[in-house]
């Protein structure tokens, strides 16, 4: 059960609305369950002689008797309230105890006072009500109502569970703020799938991924097509910054700006400088003049290092430095997005805008280091878009494997601190980070189960026995697994190349915990890819005379030879 809590300044527009057809036709039946005297409030649903007009009088009336200058400029109190997908629909007389108890927990009419705020409860549709008042009391004075939204939110975890609906995950005042009801409207009459807030958020977080100073960070702002005014200090200096939308105007034909702070906490131009002040490993936030950019698959494998201590620093103790390698992932996710090929874009968007949520609590990270993230997400933005195919497929597909793994890692470390809404979100983010892993390993994993089907049969069996070895108790289920041929075919490669399989394959296995994954053979075969210095993808096979004889060994091949081509000479190293 969700409540949505905003102020107005137009009864009368918002009970239009309220008692209206809806936008798309939508509102069946507006009426009223509950009022703070039923018998003074009219209801224009139910009564043919009540008008619209007679129920905005009797709410207003207590603010109207004071002198205007006493008047409150957002007179109007609003709250949705709406049950879960999936929920029983409530009766009209659950909805008016509901409508009762969230007035009296948020300070609008608390039980037992007559002198309290006048309010309604409209029903328009079977899964929500939406509760108006006026905020001035029958005594002139204003209602007592300091942090009227955490209190309506505890009080719809109770009615959920004596209800038996779906209880919700708390919050802790850490995300970032919601468009209201208005700002909804506003964007459904303009035909956008989102607000301007919303956009101008995820713009803002995109121009600061891998940024390595603030001026880097206004000007891609402005190349993000960007209104921006900063407000000056007079010595000159920026003391804050607000964006707006261009187009996006009011009635008077001003430009709507929002601050940093009102997108999220972690947008105001403070923290942002906290963030660049923690700078970028390796020289990354110097751009050398001729200094060649680095291709996309080769920034994607660069990433996957960074990505793999993360989820070792989530694992331990130190929760500033996990709480810093979180805003780094959500940075680096964001970096992917602008450089994603279409294939996986929707799925990546859809992971980065959940795992926004997974960034930020109320643990402290300014002093924790995640420079190497950072550093990351900048080479991944500098290199541009990969094209989803070839080596880019394959080094997408390898840096997505590990992302599923530290976003789940994420989830349990949210869940063991008790922050139920951003281990919530990180568990959705890898679900989408997992349908883009299956999308771009299609390809590159098709061609290696392809090479691995056609491996020698002695050869197929020696890695199986490998595998035994290693994994003694997973053995039998990952030989049956489809990636099983992919992981054949690697350590193969891996052998040809001069590196010694069962050495490989134990190193790979001891980097982290497989339990989570869904398929351990995959995410073995990326491991060992990125472990040997092996290309990210291979050629479809060519034909064999005699694909069931093996060749016999020769020499050790040089390190060098990690790139070397499937459909060359086969060449064997010794078993170390």
């Amino acid at each position: 059960m969700v409540p949505d809590i905003s102020t107005g300044s137009r009864t009368y527009g918002l009970l239009n609305y309220l008692y209206g057809p809806g936008r798309r036709e939508e509102h069946t039946d507006p009426h009223l369950v509950a009022a703070w005297m039923p018998e003074l409030a009219p209801d224009p649903g139910r009564d043919p002689k009540a008008t619209l007009k007679q129920l905005t009088d009797r709410l207003d009336l207590p603010v109207l008797a004071l002198p205007k200058h006493r008047r409150p400029a957002r007179h109007v109190w609003h709250c949705p309230v709406r049950t879960a997908p999936g929920d029983r629909h409530l009766t009209d007389a659950e909805w008016a105890e509901v409508a009762r108890r969230i007035v009296h927990a948020t300070g609008i009419a608390e039980e037992g006072d007559d002198k309290a705020c006048r309010w309604i409860a409209v029903r328009h549709a079977d899964d929500h009500i939406h509760l108006v008042a006026t905020l001035k009391r029958e005594d002139g004075r204003s209602p007592r109502r300091h942090e009227d939204g955490i209190r309506a939110q505890a009080e719809c975890r109770k009615i959920e569970a004596e209800f038996g609906l779906q209880i919700l995950n708390d919050g802790d005042r850490t995300a970032a703020q919601r468009p209201t009801s208005a700002e909804r409207s506003k964007a459904e009459r303009a035909g956008r799938t989102e607000t301007p807030r919303e956009t101008l958020r995820e713009r803002v977080r995109q121009a600061l991924v891998g940024a390595a100073n603030e001026e880097e960070f206004f000007r891609r702002l402005a190349e993000a097509g960007l209104r921006i005014e900063k407000r000056l200090a007079p010595s000159g200096d920026a003391l804050g910054y607000k964006v707006a939308l261009p187009g996006d105007r009011n009635r008077d034909g001003e430009p709507i700006w929002f601050s940093g702070s009102k997108l999220a906490q972690d947008l105001s131009l403070p923290k942002i400088r906290q963030r660049l002040d923690s700078g970028l490993s390796d020289d990354a936030a110097i751009d050398h003049p001729g200094e060649r950019v680095p291709r996309p698959a080769r920034a994607r494998r660069e990433a996957a290092p960074a990505v793999e201590r993360a989820a070792s620093v989530l694992s331990g103790e130190d929760d500033a430095d996990s709480a810093a390698q979180l805003v780094g992932l959500g940075e680096l996710l964001d970096g992917l997005v602008q450089t994603s090929p279409a294939s996986t874009r929707k799925e990546l968007t859809e992971a980065a805008r959940a795992f926004e949520r997974a960034t930020r609590s109320h643990i402290r990270a300014e002093r924790a280091d995640n420079r190497a993230l950072r550093s990351a997400a900048r080479g991944i933005i500098r290199a541009g878009n990969a094209l989803g195919q070839g080596e880019d497929g394959g080094a997408t597909a390898m840096l997505l494997s590990t992302m599923v793994l530290v976003t789940i890692a994420a989830a349990r470390w949210h869940s063991a601190r008790g922050h139920a809404q951003q281990a919530a979100a990180a568990q959705q983010a890898a679900q989408h980070l997992r349908a883009a892993y299956r999308t771009a390993a299609t390809t590159p994993m098709n061609a290696m189960h392809e090479h691995g089907r056609r491996l020698p049969e002695p050869i197929r069996q020696r890695y199986a026995r490998t595998l035994e070895a290693t994994l003694p108790e997973q053995a039998d289920r990952l030989l049956r697994e489809p990636g099983w041929d992919a992981l054949a075919v690697t350590l193969d490669q891996a052998e040809r190349a001069g590196h010694d399989p069962d050495a490989l394959l134990q190193q790979a296995i001891e980097w982290r915990e497989l339990d989570t994954a869904d398929s351990v053979t995959d995410v073995l075969v990326w491991r060992l890819r990125r472990l040997g210095k092996l290309p990210a993808t291979v050629n479809p096979p060519r034909t064999r005379t005699n694909s069931r004889t093996a060749q016999p060994p020769k020499p050790q091949v040089p390190e060098s030879a990690a790139r070397t081509n499937l459909n060359g000479p086969r060449q064997w190293g010794p078993r170390r």
